[in-house]
């Protein structure tokens, strides 16, 4: 499904329909609406599901560069708008934890929970360079040696490029089905914004916001994830508390693919969390 926003995006979108209570899915980078897969199979049939691609994403448009994630926030409200959207449940993975904060900041009377699941830190996702230090500029990004070789795989059609490095960062635990990974390979080839989301990501400071939020988050962090570290994890959490924001905590035994590694872990708490907060 496709609907064209009022800033002339167009917005690919997958639905399961269910109840009147609406569940809104924010994937993460080298991802898509299909990494939502599994969840979207399994959840409860209380919720009635969207997983959209953001811009730049999936079969999403890019017709304007993003700058930051407040781009991707107020793309997930006319999207909203457009579909009629009044308030819902938001849960994002990775980077799409980012934009889920974001746009719960944003419009608090729009979002009733927020769930977190291996979410970037409220300081975002570092660009660091070769010294370790953090880069400061879109610019550095764009020559830094890994993020032009993942160009060059995309250029080339590089499907090994991406499965060697998933297996070995993201499915550390357990790796997909065939069919299922090859849709998320896929995905990575078709993004068509990696330096503008490492620029955004880089840049994403949320902390002077986080007190906008008004719904109550469940925070989900695999102990074995070699992505999302456990000190990114903690930062966002003293910083909620820093900032009187209610939450939930749950340490997964899962890598950065918890709908991967063990799904129905991931199915009972947001199942438990999504019932208490309607």
């Amino acid at each position: 499904m496709k609907v064209t926003i009022t800033n002339g995006e167009t917005i690919h979108y997958q639905k399961r329909n269910g109840g009147e209570a609406i569940l809104l899915l924010i994937h993460g980078n080298f991802a898509s609406s299909d990494h939502w897969d599994k969840l979207m199979e399994q959840l409860t049939m209380k919720y009635t599901i969207y997983a959209l691609d953001l811009r730049g994403y999936g079969q999403s448009t890019y017709h304007t560069p993003i700058e930051s994630f407040n781009d991707f926030a107020e793309d997930i409200r006319l999207f909203c708008d457009a579909l009629h959207i009044q308030m819902c449940h938001v849960m994002g993975w990775s980077n799409g934890g980012g934009v889920a904060m974001q746009f719960a900041a944003n419009y608090p009377t729009r979002v009733k929970s927020v769930t977190l699941l291996n979410s970037i830190s409220t300081k975002g996702y570092p660009a660091l360079n070769s010294n370790g230090e953090r880069m400061t500029t879109r610019e550095e990004i764009s020559v830094d040696p890994m993020i032009n070789r993942m160009l060059q795989a995309q250029t080339n059609k590089e499907r090994s490029f991406f499965e060697a490095a998933m297996l070995q960062l993201m499915f550390v635990i357990k790796k997909p089905e065939e069919t299922r990974f090859k849709k998320y390979i896929e995905a990575a080839l078709n993004q068509r914004n990696i330096i503008d989301v490492a620029n955004a990501a880089n840049k994403f400071d949320i902390s002077r916001n986080l007190k906008n939020i008004t719904s109550p988050i469940l925070i989900l962090w695999g102990r074995y994830d070699l992505m999302v570290s456990e000190t990114m994890t903690l930062e966002l959490m003293d910083e909620m508390k820093e900032n009187n924001v209610s939450f939930i905590y749950k340490q997964l035994n899962t890598g950065h693919a918890p709908l991967v590694d063990n799904i129905d872990s991931v199915i009972s708490e947001v199942d438990s969390f999504l019932d208490i907060t309607s």
